[in-house]
């Protein structure tokens, strides 16, 4: 059936259904939290991410990356494609077909996608941070930016800009994590998301840290991400009481998930890396219930300060 904008809605609803049921357990659960219009729009919009960095990367859902993948050539598609999505095209691409029915009800400004699609760049020019503002510049372009796009999706307007900043801190919290629990796999890659300064100031020689014998400080930096993940989802639990019920029901629940993810990876210390972290479905289920009830009640009233904390209007000063 053909929709808004000759788009074929049914299909590319299934379509982004099935890449988030793939691509993401945890935010799969997570989002049938949200009434079905939201729930079908975070779809939209999670396939497209998804399919993005997949291409950049070379990977299908995350999986083994393949030989031979030019990352460059991939971003610079990615580009043109959604140039064609924002001007209303179909591509014949579901994933930036998806993107381009959401556009027909959701008005995303342009530059929040340029920075997702800058994260991709990064990872494309095989980057690497030098300092902590560099990390988090990167976690702001690879997740915080998906977190400014998932708030427009819910209905927060463009203009309520603490909200959207909250929005941020929730991905930056989720990529602080995913880099703890990926150190292994990220080096069997040949990628580290690690702070040069960090590795210079525990005497790690660069391309060396998965060895045996710096496993003991590895944890320490392990910990650091852990602790600052924890600053930003708390910044971003409270930002939350914006949402309506069953949207702050879904994100309140994702941030429990994925938080466990960071207290786990630190819990375990030196045998963070032993095997992958992850959260049980018992432990999902519970942040589910949790999320619920905390939606139920009043929203917490003591404001939940952002002191310190990295901002959206950096990322632009810095482009």
């Amino acid at each position: 059936m053909t929709g808004a904008g000759g788009y074929d809605a049914q299909a590319l609803h299934g379509f982004a259904h099935d890449s988030i049921a793939k691509g993401s357990k945890s935010f799969a659960l997570a989002s049938q939290l949200f009434d079905r219009t939201t729930r079908e729009r975070v779809w939209l919009l999670y396939a497209w991410c998804r399919a993005a960095d997949d291409l950049t990367d070379g990977q299908d859902h995350g999986g083994a990356m393949q030989p031979g993948n030019d990352p460059v050539a991939a971003v610079a598609h990615i580009r043109r494609l959604t140039d064609a999505a924002y001007r209303g095209e179909v591509t014949g691409e579901a994933a930036f077909d998806a993107l381009g029915l959401l556009l027909t009800e959701v008005a995303i400004p342009r530059e929040v996608i340029d920075d997702i699609i800058a994260g991709f760049a990064l990872d494309a020019d095989d980057w690497r941070p030098r300092s902590e503002a560099d990390l988090l510049r990167y976690c702001y372009h690879v997740a915080g930016a998906v977190g400014v796009a998932m708030a427009l999706v819910m209905g927060i307007d463009p203009d309520e800009t603490v909200t959207l900043d909250r929005a941020s801190d929730l991905g930056i919290a989720f990529q602080l994590a995913n880099i703890a629990r990926d150190v292994a796999e990220d080096a069997a890659a040949d990628r580290c998301y690690l702070p040069i300064e960090w590795l210079v100031e525990l005497d790690i020689p660069p391309g060396q840290h998965m060895h045996p014998a710096f496993r003991p400080r590895l944890s320490v930096m392990a910990k650091w991400l852990a602790d600052m993940a924890g600053e930003y989802e708390a910044s971003a639990r409270w930002g939350a009481r914006r949402l309506p019920p069953r949207s702050r029901w879904a994100v309140l629940a994702a941030t429990g998930i994925y938080g466990d993810i960071a207290r786990e990876v630190r819990a375990r210390g030196d045998h963070a890396w032993d095997h992958r972290a992850r959260s049980t479905l018992l432990a999902k289920l519970g942040w589910v219930a949790r999320a619920g009830w905390s939606v139920l009640r009043r929203p917490p009233q003591r404001r939940i300060a952002r002191d310190g904390l990295w901002t959206r209007a950096r990322a632009a000063a810095e482009a």
